[in-house]
């Protein structure tokens, strides 16, 4: 499958077909992409409690990835994704104008985590007032 999570996508058959929206959810088993603003279902909420109101929500479906082309953000045109090698790795490319689709991935390994310390516990006195102070000195003598 040749689409990711937030591509941006134009949907090129069904009842969207020409619509473009981004990709907020991916299938690969099943092969399928969930695409904002498109397939709306609708589903009606039983109120559970009862203050609750019962209501029709609104949600997105997920629609084969063969169905959409994923927008190429350099040349804003639908691609067929081609793939290629960029240091080593294999990502997806461009074959209108050779932009790279894959955003930089800035994992956990070009960065060092710094382990903290846990602070000092230090113990807060009270302040002591000149009326309690004056007390401890009449006791002392």
């Amino acid at each position: 499958m040749n689409v990711k999570l937030n591509d941006n996508v134009l949907v090129i058959t069904g009842k969207y077909a020409g619509k473009q929206g981004k990709v907020i959810a991916t299938s690969p088993k099943s092969g399928k992409v969930t695409v904002e603003g498109i397939n709306i279902q609708h589903k009606a909420k039983k109120a559970r409690r009862g203050n609750e109101v019962s209501k029709i929500v609104e949600k997105e479906g997920a629609i084969d990835a063969s169905n959409v082309m994923v927008i190429c953000p350099a040349c804003n045109k639908a691609v067929r994704v081609k793939s290629g090698e960029e240091g080593g790795k294999r990502v997806r490319v461009c074959p209108k104008c050779g932009a790279v689709l894959d955003k930089a991935y800035a994992g956990k390994k070009g960065k060092e985590v710094k382990k903290e310390e846990p602070k000092k516990r230090t113990r807060k006195r009270a302040a002591k007032t000149e009326a309690a102070e004056k007390t401890q000195e009449d006791k002392a003598e």
